[in-house]
Parts: structure tokens; sequence; C-alpha cells
């Protein structure tokens, strides 16, 4: 593709070199660039690409997409050959740019965005589920893993750059999907991430603490999350669930058909709770029996968001309803392993306040006799202040607590404890103990339980790996509570 057509809309403030000469990739990684390649310099979180301008002309960049002037001059005198293009925006132009390279891939596809704080892995994965047993082919961006039809590969951001978000839509489109449905980040969308892509339907699930830590201020979490929904076509529909305070604020100032979802009142699409175990829920929706594998209150949001948009979708209701009633929980989202002495180990990725509070609260009213055990920790360099709640939490509801690890990453594991314990009252005090090695945490968990008590071994849930400093180690839950298991049962 030329590299004229590959800046259309990248609202261009100056082009330096021919315009006119063909581009067979674009990077916005210097160590991914060969020849003919346009390199988008970004300033982003953590480093300014602006200073691998050089790096990239030296493996073969032809063209320079920039935003800081004074950073990219000292390359464009010696760089004859190689055109320089200033744009307003790198993060909007790259976004941009990105569509255009891949010939607007979105366009081809019903692409359908989550966004909100908890339920969007759940929401997206079920969706994607769903329309495959429907027998659509469909692709998934998720913080699980991204599917083009069948063929998955692993995720690394929830949102992902524009330029793999676009890549894997081409892909989607190549191997003939009909469907994306895709998780949005509230940094996503503030770092235009999703600009250029083209949504016929937005979700909203739910606006709760947690990112303040990149957002600063509950204000602008709420505005980043909103803008999703303020750039929605008017052809799209915007799905909100109104329990939320925040549900009708999202919907402000969209153009798009607003569509609502309601488990406590009166609403376009309505679901209450008529039985619910540890096998599953027996749902209400839209004055329809229907059952679910999954469990709690949260999940009856999730299951009822996923119904309102296969429907906005075009699916008969009756379908969408025998098609939820054989999908699974989404990995590592209230996984239920069953072992020795009657206990049940329930592994999920609950890592805010409100997440951890929704599981605790579920398996309470599920089983109100079990002792129920919590074992959680909170990841290093990220939101301090939800340490102390999520303390609160766990010691309002749960019988016993232990306080371990989670991704430290590069901040003492003891120091995040203590801020964690900081949140205690001398009840909560008592009833905890603090194992800084979550595995030992685990093994202590399970081996000190009670019969029949129920396990939260809450924070990790999908993940097979835990970050401490800057290493990744292999860690999965699964593992070491089946070998756990094992070991019990050699013992009996």
């Amino acid at each position: 593709m030329t590299l004229e057509n590959i800046i259309k809309g990248c609202m261009v403030l100056s082009a330096d070199g021919s315009l006119d000469r063909e581009i067979h990739l674009i990077a916005s990684d210097s160590r991914k660039v060969s020849g003919d390649t346009l390199f988008i310099a970004v300033k982003g979180f953590a480093s300014d690409g602006h200073s691998y301008i050089g790096s990239a002309i030296e493996k073969g960049a032809t063209a320079i997409m920039y935003e800081d002037r004074t950073a990219a001059e000292p390359y464009m005198a010696g760089s004859e050959g190689v055109t320089f293009i200033q744009v307003r925006s790198s993060r909007h132009a790259i976004a941009t740019a990105a569509a255009n390279f891949y010939d607007n891939p979105s366009r081809k596809l019903t692409l359908v965005g989550i966004t909100g704080t908890n339920g969007k892995t759940t929401t997206v994965t079920l969706l994607y589920r769903m329309f495959m047993s429907l027998g659509y082919s469909c692709g998934l961006l998720s913080t699980i893993a991204n599917y083009v039809g069948t063929r998955g590969s692993e995720a690394v951001n929830t949102t992902s750059d524009p330029i793999t978000i676009n890549s894997l839509l081409a892909e989607m489109v190549e191997e003939g999907c009909e469907y994306c449905f895709m998780e949005v980040s509230s940094i996503g969308v503030e770092q235009e991430r999703v600009a250029g892509l083209e949504f016929k339907a937005g979700i909203f699930s739910n606006l709760t603490h947690d990112h303040l830590d990149y957002h600063k201020t509950f204000a602008e979490y709420l505005r980043c999350k909103k803008l999703f929904f303020d750039t929605l076509p008017a052809e799209a529909y915007a799905i909100t669930n109104i329990d939320d305070r925040n549900g009708m604020v999202m919907m402000q100032n969209t153009k798009a058909h607003i569509v609502t979802y309601s488990c406590r009142s009166i609403a376009d699409h309505t679901c209450r709770i008529i039985e619910e175990s540890f096998d599953g829920m027996q749902l209400r929706i839209d004055g329809v029996e229907a059952w679910t594998s999954l469990i709690g209150q949260h999940n009856a949001y999730n299951i009822l968001a996923i119904y309102t948009t296969a429907v906005c979708l075009g699916a008969r209701p009756e379908e969408a309803l025998v098609a939820l009633s054989s999908l699974q929980p989404a990995p590592g989202r209230l996984e239920n392993l069953k072992g020795p002495k009657d206990l049940s180990v329930v592994i999920d990725y609950a890592h805010t306040p409100d997440a951890l509070e929704n599981v605790l609260r579920t398996l309470r009213e599920i089983a109100p006799e079990r002792e129920l055990i919590c074992l959680f920790g909170c990841g290093g360099d990220r939101d301090r202040t939800k340490r102390p709640e999520m303390a609160q939490i766990a010691q309002k509801i749960a019988d016993k607590i232990i306080v371990t690890s989670d991704n430290s990453r590069t901040e003492k594991t003891s120091d995040i404890m203590a801020e964690i314990k900081a949140g205690m009252d001398i009840s909560g005090k008592a009833r905890s103990i603090f194992i800084e090695d979550r595995e030992q945490a685990i093994r202590t968990a399970i081996m000190t339980a009670q019969p029949g008590s129920t396990i939260l071994l809450a924070g990790k849930g999908h993940e097979t790996y835990q970050i401490i400093g800057t290493e990744k180690r292999h860690f999965d839950e699964k593992e070491i509570v089946r070998e756990v298991f094992r070991d019990m049962m050699a013992i009996q």
C-alpha cells in the first residue's frame, strides 16, 4: 500500500519526502522494523518512540511518522530517501494508519466491544463461544487469549496495540469470520488504541475502583470509559447495565441506539435468579426460565449482557437461551475444584474490591453453613488504594483470611501485605495468616481447612505465572491445588 493512502485521516501537519512509495510493514517497535517500513514514533507510558527513530532508519525504515519535531529533526538531515511525516497525535495516527494499512478490517466484521471494571472477559469469551455454537465463525480479543476462528494465541494486554488489533482483525476477515468480540479497557481508550475501529455494538458492565494508579482519579477513569460510547456510530447499539449508578451516565452523549438491561428494575431486558447452587443457577430472563452453569449475581449480569447483545445482533431469543444453557465459565472465573474432606477450592481472577466482594458474597450465599476461607494478595506497582479496601471486604465476609503475594513486581511483598493488613481491624487480624510465598499459602489454606470448607484463591484466575521483581515464573494454581489433593489422598 502506498504511504499516501496509509496516512489518510492521520492529522498530518507536514511531510518531508515522497508519499508515493510502497510500504510493506508498519511498526511502533524499532526491533520489528525491516525494509520498506513505516515506523511510527509514539510517546508511551514508559518510553518515547522518538528515541528509536535512528535505530528504525538503520534497520530499513523508509518512512517515519512522528509527533515531536524537536526529537525528529536530528535524524532528518542525514537520512536521504526517508520520508518524515509530522502528525498532531502519534497515538491517533498509529490507530488510523494501522486501520488503513490493513484495509479497515473492522468494517468487514460485526465488531462488539465491552468496557467496564468487571465482567469483560467472561462476557466476550461467552459471546464468542455462543456465536461459534450458533454456527458463525468468530474472533475474540480478550485478556486471556486472542482467537481467529478456532486458532488461539496468548494475549499480552486487555486491549492490544492498534497494529496488533488491526492485524488480527484482518486475519479474521481472511478466515471468513463474521463477528469479533473484544475487551476494551479504559487505558486502551485513553491511549486511542481503538481509534479507527468501527464497532457495531458497545456494552457497559459496571464501574468500580480500579486503575487509579494510571488514571489518578475516579472521574478520569469514568471519562475514559464513557469516551468509548461517545464515539460509537449512530447505527451501533449502546448496551448498558442500568443497575450500575453510572450506567446511564455512559449513555449521555452517545449517538448509538441505547438498549438497557437490569436484574433489579424495569429495562429492555431483565433477569432474576430463581435458584442457585455450586453447580449453577436457574434464571428467569425476559420471563423465560433458563439454566446456566455460572454462579453468582455478578454472573447473572454477565449472562444478561450476553443475551441482550445476542438479541441486538439478530439472534432469536429462544436460540440465545438454549445456547446460554450450554456455556461453561471462562478460565479462572469461579472455577471450582472439589477435593478430599468435601473441600471446594474456587479459583477466581477477582483483583478489585468489587470483584472480591461479589465472589465472596456468592460463595457465602450458596453455602452459608460452610467455613469460608479467603486467600488473596495485591499486585505490585499498581493502585495501592485498593489494598486496605480489599482487606476490609475479606474480613467482613470470610471466616478466615490468608494474605499472600500476587504479582508483586518490583515492590516488596512484605510492604504490600503490610498495606493490606493496615485495612483490618483487630478481629480481622486475629482471623488472618500472612504468608509471603503464595504456593505455601495455598498449601496452608487447604491443609488447615475444616472438612466441607470453601476456599477462595483470589487474584490469579487464568494466569499461569507470577511476576516477582522482573522475573516471570511459572505458577499454575490448579496444578498446585491438584498436587495438594493428591498428597491428602495419599495420607488417608
